[in-house]
């Protein structure tokens, strides 16, 4: 892995259009940022700032990307389509790799990720953006005046998070997403976002390359992050009561495909009854567009943020144990929807 930190004096590779840059010496920066992007937020053409406003209107801003999974890889590559110069950085190489043959950069480290003008980032868990990006000397060698993160991550993370990053001048943005791969690949997304309204008014080209619509939930951060929370609880549920409907019809010698169609057609049509109770019905849960340890994450994210907030989620509990279970029995690797083979066991079906 590639240390945080980096040598002394001037960035070998330097920053990309200011648009979303400070300038000016370290001394006051924190101040100086704040103000270069609430002006850039504000649509001002006037003054020192218009030509670099003119500037990364017409050569795009140079982004640093944190994550190539299979949901970054595709950000990324939309990133690339709207014009934009991407750095890229991953813990594996080969994902970094494949962005550099479609035009992206290597970043030399996350230090050279924070010297572009803004950065995206689209990590796993609250532990990797922990270890990897709340680093107060990363924040405070970093010339990025905002940083969105896009990640599934705990209320408390995006608080510590949101605080750290104002702490050394640099805005920060929730960002979670709506989608798979393939709809990440085609910059489909349905982005919810909360940040200050400056933050969202910056990030606001970035977020437009890489979804279909962008969703406010309020101006601190941790309010996307509970949207995005409360929305794959729910998921997680339909999911569930899909799998023990299905496996109640199939005991009593419905075919459970039967069942999904008719309710896909009618009580329930859309994305998430035709598309999981299909993958439930089939018991088709490979290939995983989103595998069975971050169903588990997200339920217990969802806990997490209840029991913070005395709000109870009695069936979360089951949700959690269906899905300890499943991993369990080794499906680990598969789609979440695999937690659907708990309540066929439970009914005495094959799983």
């Amino acid at each position: 892995m590639t240390a945080l930190g980096r040598p002394d004096g001037p960035s070998v590779r330097p920053p990309g259009p200011p648009c979303l840059r400070a300038s000016g010496s370290r001394i006051g920066r924190s101040a100086d940022r704040r103000a270069d992007v609430q002006s850039v937020a504000r649509g001002r053409t006037t003054g020192p700032s218009a030509g670099r406003q003119r500037e990364c209107a017409m050569s795009g801003t140079t982004v640093g990307f944190v994550g190539l999974g299979a949901m970054g890889r595709g950000m990324a590559g939309s990133l690339l389509r709207a014009g934009h110069t991407v750095r890229v950085w991953n813990r594996s190489p080969e994902p970094v790799a494949e962005m550099v043959a479609l035009g992206a950069e290597a970043a030399e480290g996350l230090a050279d990720v924070f010297a572009a003008d803004a950065v995206v980032s689209m990590l796993a868990n609250d532990d990797a953006v922990e270890r990897l990006l709340l680093d107060p000397v990363l924040l405070a060698d970093a010339a990025a005046t905002l940083h969105i993160n896009m990640a599934s991550v705990s209320v408390g993370l995006a608080e510590r998070a949101e605080a750290l990053h104002t702490e050394h001048g640099i805005g920060y943005l929730a960002a979670p997403v709506l989608g798979r791969p393939p709809v990440a690949a085609a910059g489909e997304l349905n982005i919810l976002a909360a940040g200050a309204p400056e933050a969202l008014a910056a990030a606001e080209p970035l977020l437009a390359a890489m979804g279909r619509r962008v969703w406010h939930f309020g101006e601190r951060p941790a309010q996307a992050n509970t949207a995005k929370i409360s929305t794959n609880f729910l998921l997680a549920c339909a999911i569930e009561s899909m799998a023990e409907a299905c496996s109640l019809a199939e005991a009593n010698g419905v075919r459970p495909a039967d069942l999904i169609e008719m309710l896909s057609g009618t009580l329930f049509p859309g994305p998430v009854y035709s598309g999981y109770g299909a993958m439930v019905a089939e018991r088709r849960y490979e290939p995983a567009g989103f595998k069975l340890p971050l169903g588990l994450k997200d339920v217990d994210l969802a806990l997490s943020a209840g029991a913070s907030a005395r709000v109870p989620l009695p069936f979360g509990s089951v949700l959690r144990d269906a899905f300890l279970d499943a991993l369990a029995h080794g499906d680990g690797e598969k789609d979440w929807a695999a937690v659907a083979a708990v309540a066929r066991r439970r009914a005495g079906l094959p799983a």
